[in-house]
């Protein structure tokens, strides 16, 4: 028998906020949260500007070794500890976690590799390799919350997150556990990761900070890197019922493909992006004109945004053309692995406040771009059903649909 899954809690860490409601703000606002980097000396370096956290760890942490810790893990610990609280689940134990990492503790490996080419082996850290394992963030946070079910990473590039989601749901729907924390974090705001996307020609070339990330506009040259986490609890129907708990929402229906075409470009038919939607509305039973919002994948790079269009005018035809759509990556960059996660909740606060995120930075619209990406300002629209896509370097496609629960 396969269960419900529905959502009962949220929290969210990023470059626009560093709580739920902070997020929803600056989303509805149309706030960037792209600045210049402050977290190393850019100097001579090529890249000035990112997403970052604004926060100070020491107020949200009262674990004297979560401080330890690379930033990865405790922002994925100050998420899941909001959406712990919202879902009122601290005094259960029988709950799994599921949280993944595209790059895991990128920046404690730097840190503690310089060490070791100046000769400091002793000076390394006891927590090198706790800190860096992508594994360890779902291990803190289930080791902190005492929650004794399954618990591990997953990486896959951008779509990390989502298939983070995809994993819990299934458990629950399989009745394998009836919660599961889930979602993602990223803390690659450092000089190697930089440097590489920038050796990819990957990164915004605009260093102008509040207006470099403008998916889908005629001048958009690459996507800006952010960081943060977002974390959901997922609880099977009855269980949420059982406990009266609050539901924002219901994960009805994913899809997972690859393009099987290029480590990093995606493929220019969009097959696989167009084949995760429709394996996604599939399961949930839907028809595309049934769809009121698509948080799109949406990077501000010339191929993607080009060929999630094509993806989407495939799969929704005539629908494609009232569909409203948004890239909320225009406000606190692309974060990676914590993509997926971080827009679904974004997709869901959509859902339940009726009101569809901007694409800010949308002044001058690519003509292959030609859909409603919900220019510059937020709408307010009956929002019943929403799609969320996330793609990465690799082929990898996921899309997952939610729905309001009657």
């Amino acid at each position: 028998m396969l269960h419900r899954v529905v959502i009962t809690g949220m929290g969210v860490v990023s470059p626009i906020g560093n709580t739920l409601q902070e997020n929803w703000h600056s989303l509805t606002a149309g706030h960037s949260g792209i600045d210049y980097i402050n977290k190393f000396d850019t100097g001579e370096f090529p890249i000035k500007i990112a997403g970052q956290v604004k926060l100070d760890i020491s107020e949200r942490l009262v674990d004297k070794n979560a401080k330890r810790l690379d930033p990865f893990i405790q922002y994925a610990l100050i998420a899941a500890e909001e959406a712990i609280d919202q879902a009122g689940i601290r005094d259960k134990t029988e709950v799994g976690v599921v949280i993944g990492s595209g790059q895991g503790g990128i920046s404690n490996i730097e840190r503690e590799h310089t060490k070791l080419t100046q000769g400091q082996l002793r000076r390394l850290t006891p927590y090198f390799i706790p800190s860096s394992v992508i594994g360890m963030a779902a291990g803190y946070v289930s080791s902190h919350f005492n929650f004794v079910g399954p618990n591990y990473g997953v990486t896959s590039a951008c779509a990390t997150s989502a298939h983070a989601i995809i994993d819990a749901a299934r458990m629950i729907a399989l009745g394998e556990i009836d919660t599961v924390v889930t979602g993602g974090s990223e803390a690659t705001i450092t000089p190697l990761s930089l440097a590489g996307f920038s050796r990819l020609n990957a990164l915004c070339l605009d260093q102008s900070p509040s207006n470099a990330s403008k998916p889908f506009d005629l001048n958009r040259s690459g996507f800006v890197s952010g960081e943060g986490a977002g974390v959901l609890v997922l609880e099977s129907y009855e269980s949420a019922l059982k406990r009266n708990a609050t539901i924002y929402g219901e994960l009805v229906g994913y899809g997972a493909t690859s393009d099987a075409y290029h480590i990093t470009a995606p493929c220019p038919e969009g097959k696989g992006q167009s084949s995760a939607m429709r394996k996604a509305l599939s399961m949930a039973g839907l028809n595309p004109e049934q769809v009121d919002y698509i948080n799109a994948h949406g990077t501000s790079t010339k191929l993607n945004d080009k060929i999630e269009t094509k993806a989407i005018r495939d799969v929704f035809s005539e629908a494609a053309k009232t569909v409203s759509i948004s890239s909320t990556k225009s406000m606190t960059g692309h974060l990676l692995g914590a993509a997926g996660v971080v827009e679904s909740i974004f997709s869901l606060l959509a859902l339940n406040h009726n009101t569809i995120p901007p694409t800010i930075n949308l002044n001058d619209a690519d003509p292959d771009c030609d859909l409603d990406y919900t220019p510059n300002h937020a709408k307010q629209k009956k929002v019943d059903i929403c799609l969320s896509n996330s793609f990465g370097f690799g082929g990898t496609n996921a899309s997952l649909v939610f729905k309001k629960v009657a």
